[in-house]
């Protein structure tokens, strides 16, 4: 289980100080926008009070709570499921990964009432409008690892 929280531990820690430094620090709470290698990489203050792309963004307290309880009961999932049923090593940190993310927007939830999204990310003429955080990149890069990779579960 090492694997599974120590990535989880990495995410959560990379989210959420890169988050006091660059929303607090930086404040880029207040300046809204900081270009940082246009257009390739600039931040861009967004409060995402729903889930990817704003999907379901309700101001309701409500919503603010449910989607809170919903990523730490997925986290208390993965934490079963590594413990009973993984068996490699990298099934257990992706997997992590998915948890330490979960873990790190559901703090912002309970602080901000909304995750903290400002990373945002654009190439080759096309202009993308949206922020996102480094507890997405580990929810959806331990997600899309676990797909591309497979998952080798005890028997049982």
């Amino acid at each position: 289980m090492r694997w599974f929280w120590g990535m989880a531990a990495l995410v959560f820690a990379l989210d959420q100080g890169s988050k006091l430094v660059i929303v607090h620090l930086m404040d880029l709470k207040h300046r809204l926008a900081i270009d940082v290698l246009p257009p390739f990489l600039n931040f861009r203050m967004g409060w995402n009070r729903g889930v990817n792309f704003g999907l379901f963004a309700d101001d309701a307290e409500l919503v603010r709570w449910g989607f809170m309880l919903l990523a730490l009961a997925v986290s208390g999932w993965l934490i079963w499921w590594a413990r009973a049923r993984l068996v490699r090593p990298l099934d257990r940190a992706l997997a992590g990964a998915i948890a330490g993310g979960a873990v790190g927007n559901a703090l912002d939830r309970v602080l901000y009432g909304a995750v903290a999204d400002f990373l945002n990310m654009s190439c080759c003429g096309i202009d993308n409008p949206y922020a996102f955080n480094l507890a997405d990149v580990g929810i959806f890069g331990g997600a899309i690892g676990l797909a591309v990779f497979g998952v080798t579960e005890k028997n049982g």
